[in-house]
């Protein structure tokens, strides 16, 4: 069984973090992912940078741009990760614009990501009609979690495509705002977690985009598998470097 669909048997919330890949500095990706794991978080988003990143807000943004001066590459993240799986077992999963892979190739991407021991992909602007046509064959091939992501505005017919499609988790996007805009949650949002959960998916779901706390974690995982958190992490290791990791870990789940 794919190791994301272990940890989602889990009887508890999860905690997935999101990073860009070779920031603060080029060779910090495999620290950081050691140090998440050893703090408790149950699964990580690895970023891959790219220079068009439409669905991110400043934070992610810069951080993206700071990793490709650092010299991050699709091929150096691989290089980095070859070995990740010797010292880490949570889900690690990939999360990038559809450019970067489809400049080294689909398969040879997914084969990759199969090979260093990667559990899903996350890819924001690859619609589910053109990966189920084009890519789905594939990605089952190599054994790797396609996530699908939904906002506020997707419709009920649209969700229930996209959880028929997943074998994972489906991402739910908060808002429709990009990532890091918000400081938290209001009625409007409350009323879009009610909805989805009332329509008993048999896809779990996690909730990303301004989460940022204790208080916001919870509101999320309140009717969700659990909560993801981008932006909040990256400002973080932006201002204190990633020797203490563990002090923002405690912060949301004590």
């Amino acid at each position: 069984m794919n190791r994301i669909n272990k940890k989602l048997q889990e009887d508890k919330k999860l905690l997935s973090i999101y990073f860009t890949a070779g920031y603060p500095s080029l060779n910090d990706t495999v620290d950081i992912i050691e140090d998440l794991e050893k703090n408790g978080v149950d699964m990580i988003e690895i970023g891959l940078p790219f220079s068009d990143p439409l669905a991110d807000g400043p934070t992610i943004q810069k951080s993206s741009s700071q990793a490709l001066k650092n010299g991050m590459t699709t091929a150096k993240l691989f290089e980095q990760l070859k070995d990740i799986r010797k010292t880490v077992s949570i889900p690690l999963v990939i999360m990038g614009y559809f450019n970067p892979m489809l400049q080294y190739g689909v398969d040879a991407f997914c084969a990759r990501c199969q090979e260093i021991g990667i559990d899903g992909l996350i890819i924001p602007d690859l619609p589910a009609d053109e990966y189920k046509l084009h890519y789905k064959e594939t990605f089952e091939k190599y054994g790797l979690i396609n996530v699908f992501l939904i906002t506020p505005q997707t419709s009920n017919e649209r969700i229930a495509f996209i959880d028929n499609m997943s074998n994972g988790f489906i991402y739910m996007v908060s808002s429709a705002s990009v990532t890091g805009s918000q400081s938290g949650f209001g009625d409007e949002q409350t009323k879009y977690f009610k909805r989805i959960s009332d329509m008993h998916l048999k896809s779990p779901q996690i909730i990303g985009f301004g989460i940022n706390s204790e208080e916001t974690f919870n509101q999320a995982a309140k009717y969700t598998k659990g909560a993801i958190i981008g932006s909040a992490f990256i400002k973080y290791i932006t201002e204190n470097g990633i020797d203490n990791i563990g002090a923002f870990t405690s912060k949301i789940k004590p």
